[in-house]
């Protein structure tokens, strides 16, 4: 069993939760990254961002691997930050694209 964290852009929202199902379904344990419930990012303070990246950092440098969640191989700027950390860390990349 791998514990992978699941990385990209929140626009891809929906296809983040079908991966994170299927991966989990192979017997893998998925982190997966917190999804934002209020209205609007407005809503949020830069501070909350700033803990929220924390933790998700946190999640990747305690998995064995991210999973890069890359539609239309699209990967913003967080999305290649978190790739170049995990890279820092030795984890191994999976990427949506080849697992589709």
């Amino acid at each position: 069993m791998k514990v992978i964290t699941v990385c990209g852009s929140m626009k891809y929202k929906k296809e983040m939760m079908e991966i994170t199902e299927k991966m989990a379904l192979e017997g893998n344990c998925v982190i997966t990254p917190i999804y934002l419930t209020r209205p609007s990012k407005e809503d949020y303070t830069t501070e909350n961002f700033a803990t929220l990246a924390k933790v998700h950092y946190e999640k990747i440098k305690n998995s064995d691997a991210i999973l890069v969640v890359n539609v239309d191989n699209y990967i913003g700027e967080s999305t290649s930050k978190e790739i170049e950390y995990a890279r820092s860390l030795n984890k191994e990349i999976l990427y949506y694209t080849d697992l589709t």
